[in-house]
């Protein structure tokens, strides 16, 4: 068991003394038997050494009457939030339950310490508190605002109360989330006072020679300033009067954070500050008239002093988007000294003061969906001082849209409400989403399809097995790991087509076939498949027999080359030729086959094209006719290894005057013009004539073939030749 906690004498006057004033002021909204309840727990818990003195060294029963004088004195809290603050130290040890708390002093406070403990719990999760969506997760969380007002006046009383401390690492650690988080909290909801304290405090324990040297040199001039507003302001005070303006003025000092943090953006020293204070003009006019008195006060304070012309912002001809309007420009005053200037009416600074969105985000700090609105409200009940009864039913409705994460590292992620893990796993990266099998979730496991919550730790479990599926599109929520699964998607599926090609290839390759791509194209498009991506798919996923669609690719190759197998095979040696005079194809042209047959019935063969001049061969068909091949016909080895009894010798004869058909490949860059250039090196040229051009241009490159009518061999290659010569053709072949 812990030592009893003992108190010194300054703690124990203190503690009176604290107790006195807050009986005094809070006194009217407790109710019958509060005190002695919570006077009987305190001493309970201090006589059964139940709470003990925290790593500061710090009485904990005494800061939490501190604490509870500030929520009384500058926010204006009542009864359930002094008896929260005070039993808070006994319920964060176990040694009062909320239910407890609920029975003895009712919901009201009950809430407000669940509050309290679900942000310890977040705490404990030692999150990186430097973010937004820590702040942004730490309000959705308080679900009673007065949650966050407590969180700002503990630590306003806790960096008061560090100032001498031992324990640097945790000062440090301390006044770094009171500048990060609690004073931009703080000055969102108005509590500008104990926003300029946390910075202040903040800036003296991080950088303390800088504050102690602001410090000294503001103390320094202290009268001097005071004394200068008053020279400054006098006169101004004098001639708008006289112009008939109903005001007032007063001078503000900037704070030493403040003052710190315009000496680093505009790298210079102290004495280069020209606005250590601002003089703000602020006029109780008829609101059409405030413009025009506006301009007129600008028009009285230029006439004195000499404006900076660089300096003038004019928020009154077109105000900020959150409302705020103003004169600001800064003159050049007596001493040859610069000054800022406000002008603004009562209605403006209303708006700047107490319009939390206008104020708050003046100051540069950004807000979100409903948190304008929300913040307002918020500022209202504050300044209202109606002892705040109203927050007895306030609960949050913000950020019902969003939910906040945890990485295991303490990161924080915000996601849109119904995001899954599988989110999550794409958020973080694109390798880890595509691998991820499901997640640990506050140490419990999880599928990938498990919803996340506000203040959820989630660790992705992956697999180097696992793939992106086509169903992952109806998991994720949000559009980025959206477009990351169909980039995944299409990723595999090329992988896939890959490696069913591979596969392909090395079959045929088994079985000693040559692979014609034209020829696997028809297949593809003959076996129903749209997309050649489809085919390899299924190839990779077992759904077709590489086997059987080799089967079918001999079946179209022997069939395109007139060995069908409907028809008995026969020699060479049976076949009888009928000699006639002429050729179907032309006038000139002769085809001796064989032993100087001429005359024979023949066809010339669609899958190598040849042309007069070609070197050629027969090959017997089973409707006893004679394709014509090429000698290099990309069929022409499976031919001769299965069927070299049908193959028969070919060659041409006579002037070549009939034309053929031909296909030429061309691939260059995807230049402006390029396409007339070789259709022009065509028409140009008499003896041929174009038949038919598709041109498919991607990524700067353009494929295209050519279908041409010509004579022979030598027309086909002064014409390739000359297509060469065409700027930005890269490739010409005839296929």
């Amino acid at each position: 068991m812990a030592d009893k906690l003992e108190f010194t004498p300054q703690e124990r006057e203190s503690t009176l003394q604290i107790y006195a004033k807050l009986k005094e002021k809070v006194g009217s909204s407790l109710l019958p038997g509060d005190e002695d309840k919570m006077r009987g727990r305190l001493l309970a818990s201090i006589e059964q050494s139940l709470v003990g003195r925290d790593v500061f060294g710090l009485n904990p029963i005494l800061f939490g009457f501190q604490t509870a004088m500030i929520v009384v004195d500058e926010i204006g809290l009542r009864r359930d939030a002094v008896l929260a603050i005070l039993l808070h130290p006994s319920v964060a040890n176990g040694y009062v339950s909320i239910d407890e708390v609920n029975a003895q002093f009712g919901e009201s406070v009950a809430r407000i310490l669940h509050g309290l403990e679900r942000i310890a719990e977040l705490y404990s999760r030692k999150p990186v508190v430097e973010s937004e969506n820590f702040r942004n997760l730490l309000l959705s969380f308080a679900e009673d605002m007065r949650v966050i007002l407590i969180m700002i006046a503990d630590r306003v009383n806790l960096m008061r109360q560090i100032r001498d401390t031992d324990n640097v690492e945790a000062k440090m650690r301390v006044s770094e989330e009171a500048a990060y988080l609690y004073a931009p909290l703080a000055h969102k909801l108005g509590l500008y006072k104990l926003k300029s304290e946390l910075e202040d405090l903040s800036l003296k324990y991080l950088e303390h020679d800088a504050y102690y040297m602001i410090k000294e040199k503001l103390n320094a001039t202290k009268q001097a300033r005071d004394a200068y507003i008053s020279r400054f302001i006098e006169p101004i005070e004098k001639r708008l009067a006289e112009a008939g303006l109903r005001f007032h003025m007063k001078g503000r000092t900037k704070s030493i954070h403040s003052i710190w943090q315009k000496m680093k953006k505009q790298k210079c020293g102290f004495e280069g500050i020209y606005d250590l204070f601002a003089i703000r003009i602020i006029l109780d006019s008829p609101l059409d008239s405030e413009k025009m008195q506006c301009w007129q006060a600008y028009s009285i304070v230029t006439d004195m002093y000499q404006p900076n012309p660089k300096r003038l912002r004019d928020w009154l001809s077109v105000p900020k988007s959150n409302g705020y309007e103003s004169l600001h420009i800064t003159v050049l005053g007596p001493e040859k000294k610069w000054v800022e200037v406000q002008i603004r009416t009562e209605r403006m600074d209303e708006i700047a003061e107490r319009g939390v969105a206008a104020h708050w985000r003046y100051k540069g700090v950004k807000g979100e969906s409903g948190l304008d609105e929300w913040l307002a409200n918020i500022r209202n009940i504050l300044e209202a001082n109606d002892d705040l009864q109203v927050m007895d039913q306030f609960k949050m409705d913000l950020y019902e849209d969003e939910v906040f994460v945890f990485t295991p590292k303490g990161d924080l992620l915000k996601f849109p409400k119904g995001a899954t893990v599988l989110d999550f796993a794409y958020h973080i990266h694109s390798k880890v989403g595509s691998s991820c099998v499901g997640a640990r979730i506050n140490n419990k496991i999880v599928t990938l399809r498990e919803e996340l919550h506000s203040g959820d730790q989630v660790e992705v479990l992956t697999s180097s097995t696992q793939k992106p599926k086509q169903a992952w599109l109806n998991i994720v929520k949000t559009s980025r790991a959206k477009a990351k699964v169909r980039l995944a998607l299409k990723e595999t599926q090329v992988k896939e087509g890959q490696y069913a090609k591979e596969v392909i290839e090395r079959k045929f390759k088994n079985r000693k076939i040559e692979l014609d791509e034209s020829m696997m194209a028809r297949l593809i498009k003959k076996l129903g498949f749209k997309e050649v991506s489809d085919f390899y798919k299924q190839i990779a996923d077992g759904e077709l027999d590489t086997n059987e669609v080799i089967d079918k690719y001999l079946e179209i190759q022997a069939k395109e080359a007139g060995t069908g197998v409907e028809q008995p095979a026969r020699s060479a040696e049976e076949f009888n030729f009928k000699a006639t005079e002429g050729m179907a194809l032309g006038n000139d042209d002769v085809l001796v086959i064989d032993r100087n047959l001429k005359g024979i019935d023949y066809q010339l063969a669609r899958c190598c094209q040849p042309i007069y001049g070609d070197d050629v061969f027969g090959f017997v068909s089973v409707n006893g006719g004679i394709r014509i091949h090429r000698m290099d016909c990309p069929n022409a080895p499976e031919l001769r290894k299965r069927f070299g009894y049908r193959i028969v010798k070919a060659r041409w004869s006579g002037k070549g005057a009939s034309k053929y058909s031909i296909t030429l490949r061309v691939i260059g860059n995807d230049d402006i013009g390029i396409v007339n250039n070789l259709t022009s090196i065509i028409s140009k040229d008499e003896k041929l004539t174009l038949r038919s051009i598709s041109i498919d241009s991607n990524d700067g490159l353009f494929r295209g073939n050519l279908v041409v009518m010509l004579e022979d061999t030598s027309r086909l290659e002064a014409l390739i030749k000359r297509l060469r010569t065409v700027k930005g053709v890269k490739h010409v072949e005839r296929i």
